[in-house]
């Protein structure tokens, strides 16, 4: 806010609208302690409401909200909503819109338009009229799998009572050792449905570098065996067919950018690069990314896993259909996430009806007529060729 500030010219200060929104850490907040969750945004809103901006509120969005406004991002930035080609008859205006794919810590969004009339799970399925363009879109947050609370899920799963406190754990590199606090694994509720009672208060994680065995683990997180619709994402959440291509940011970007996979041209290749990193000795590691703080060094193996695990087993996204995962950070030197769409759809930047046809640009008109006149000297070559020559034609046609 101070950047703001300084940057904002003081005369639109108090012009300046101000909007916050929270997201899954503070749902989830929200969910083990209403109270608190409550003086936190009161305090957030007393901040903001004193600094001489046009403040419009603070409230913690849902899920859908926050898969939609991602959504609506990728889309607005890459001029989807806009895009049409008036000179061609046959083609469907909106046709190539962006599924957007969000990760943060505490959850993930999955959100796209869907093929066809959706009348099984309508909760999930939001309507928006866009430019003149009405849109029915598939959207679902799920909570606890962000990759910071699939990890402790995962840690709590694998912990076993009689294992004397040691876990030795695939997800991390060989030679790595951690001691954590079991009551840390616990803390949220993420991990009840693992809660038991444990001998020891703390547990030393091994790492012993296992891409095959950590997945293996990861994927038991993803209960797929039930489904009350007739598709589903995994633990019975009603899901459309995955359809076109994704977006995806946050997380999901950063990690594989880390990674150095965010332009792999197959599965095959992203796989055998995280394969290779998870196997490679901690020590190494260290040494390679000296500059990257050990905590988010740690865990890149588990998150390339899991990533993998989601947009594979969670999502079933075909092997084949890799290629239509874009991993985005930035479009046009604009940030990809969430903020964007909820700042467009607070102050109404997106209009309802649709825009006015603009006119052909400089270049477009430049092609049209350029190409229009070839046809023209076609056909003018054609036609003078026949009336000099006429039996030349009936010769070659005979």
């Amino acid at each position: 806010m101070n950047k703001a500030s300084s940057v904002i010219p003081l005369s639109k200060h108090e012009e300046t609208p101000v909007y916050l929104g929270a997201t899954a850490g503070m749902r989830l907040l929200r969910n083990e302690n209403p109270q608190l969750a409550d003086l936190v945004m009161t305090e957030v809103s007393n901040s903001l409401n004193s600094y001489p901006f046009n403040f419009q509120g603070a409230r913690i969005i849902t899920g859908n909200e926050e898969g939609a406004f991602g959504w609506i991002t990728i889309n607005y930035l890459l001029g989807k909503f806009t895009q049409k080609m008036v000179w061609f008859p046959y083609y469907e205006e909106g046709q190539d819109i962006y599924g957007a794919l969000d990760l943060g810590g505490a959850s993930t969004q999955i959100t796209f338009v869907p093929s066809g009339y959706i009348n099984e799970s309508t909760s999930d399925i939001l309507y928006f009229l866009l430019y003149g363009k009405e849109y029915n879109v598939y959207s679902h947050s799920f909570l606890c799998y962000g990759k910071d609370q699939a990890l402790l899920k995962k840690l709590a799963k694998d912990i076993k009572v009689d294992s004397n406190g040691i876990l030795k754990d695939p997800c991390f590199h060989p030679g790595y050792r951690k001691v954590m606090n079991v009551s840390e694994i616990f803390k949220t509720n993420c991990t009840d449905e693992f809660r038991m009672m444990h001998s020891f208060h703390q547990v030393e994680i091994q790492g012993t570098g296992n891409f095959t065995s950590c997945q293996r683990s990861i994927n038991e997180l993803f209960n797929t065996s039930y489904c009350p619709y007739s598709h589903c994402a995994f633990n019975g959440i009603f899901m459309p067919q995955i359809k076109g291509n994704f977006g995806a940011f946050s997380g999901f970007y950063y990690v594989m950018e880390f990674l150095n996979i965010t332009s792999a041209s197959s599965l095959k290749n992203v796989i055998n690069k995280v394969e290779a990193f998870c196997s490679t000795p901690w020590k190494e590691i260290k040494e390679n990314y000296s500059h990257v703080k050990e905590k988010y060094l740690s865990e890149y193996c588990f998150s390339g896993t899991y990533i993998l695990s989601l947009l594979l087993t969670g999502y079933h996204f075909p092997d084949t259909s890799w290629s239509s995962i874009h991993f985005m950070g930035k479009i046009y030197e604009s940030n990809v996430g969430w903020t964007l769409g909820y700042m467009l759809n607070l102050t109404n930047l997106i209009p309802a009806e649709k825009i006015p046809s603009a006119p052909l640009s400089y270049s477009t008109y430049v092609f049209l007529m350029v190409f229009f006149s070839l046809i023209l000297l076609a056909v003018i070559i054609t036609a003078v060729l026949l009336f000099h020559k006429p039996e030349y034609f009936c010769k070659d046609m005979a």
